[in-house]
């Protein structure tokens, strides 16, 4: 089992908050953490009461990317850490890919600096709103270890040549420049991004859970075919939709001028 104080978890009116909780190690993701993570998501995917999910972080940094000094200690390793590097790696992959995979929409709330591994993961959430004094950055290539996986999200949400300048140049990014590029959907003032993000979740919350988890899901399927046959899968969706309870009540209550429940 995960170590529950490494990452909190508080529910209120159908929306989930999760925050990091190593502010002392600016939140980075240890083999521990990710487990937590992981188990996080396990749970809120089972968790028909939960319609939205915020991702936040105590303390300054939103998180660093990966423990370096956890990650250093595996070298004295028989196999100078070749094992364990690839099942951290493996790990963290697969809670990256447990975000999109989620029926309930995961939102980012960045203050502070989001690094390698943690600017991937605000990558992998499916919106994200940035602090006035949250910065972004890939800057593994600086330490001689290219971010690799983190790549992975960044080219799936930037433009090919915004992607390879952020992992070439390890520049940092400031939030209105990376609102420009994609990564994140609403820049507000420092301090603010949580309040933001659980207000953004409410409203989600406030939609058909059935609509918003069949949108999400088809939304990510289609990304990965073809033109065609994307819109012959995206046709199917919303024919099924169309069959769905929610939406025969909110297109009536639409065309009778009335409020959707």
């Amino acid at each position: 089992m995960s170590d529950p104080a490494l990452l909190l978890r508080h529910d209120r009116d159908g929306v989930a908050t999760l925050t990091l909780n190593r502010p002392r190690a600016r939140n980075a993701l240890s083999h521990a953490l990710l487990t937590a993570l992981s188990d996080a998501f396990a749970r809120l995917a089972d968790d028909t009461s939960v319609r939205a999910v915020v991702l936040a972080a105590e303390g300054p940094a939103f998180c660093a990317g990966h423990d370096l000094k956890e990650m250093t200690a595996y070298r004295q390793d028989p196999d100078r850490g070749a094992a364990r590097f690839a099942a951290l790696f493996d790990l963290c992959s697969s809670v990256m890919m447990a975000i999109p995979a989620l029926p309930q929409p995961v939102i980012a709330a960045v203050e502070g600096i989001a690094t390698a591994a943690g600017c991937q993961l605000v990558a992998s959430c499916d919106l994200a709103v940035a602090g006035e004094e949250a910065r972004f950055a890939t800057p593994g290539v600086q330490i001689g270890l290219f971010c690799s996986t983190p790549m992975v999200a960044l080219s799936r949400n930037l433009s090919r040549k915004a992607a390879m300048a952020m992992l070439l140049t390890a520049e940092m990014a400031e939030p209105g420049e990376a609102k420009d590029l994609g990564l994140v959907n609403r820049v507000v003032p420092a301090g603010t991004a949580r309040d933001a993000a659980q207000a953004m979740a409410a409203g989600i919350a406030a939609r058909s859970a059935y609509t918003v988890r069949v949108g999400k899901r088809a939304f990510y399927e289609q990304l990965e075919m073809p033109l065609a046959e994307a819109y012959a899968h995206a046709g199917r969706v919303m024919t099924e939709n169309m069959l769905a309870r929610a939406a025969e009540d909110g297109i009536a209550a639409f065309l009778d001028r009335k409020a959707a429940r």
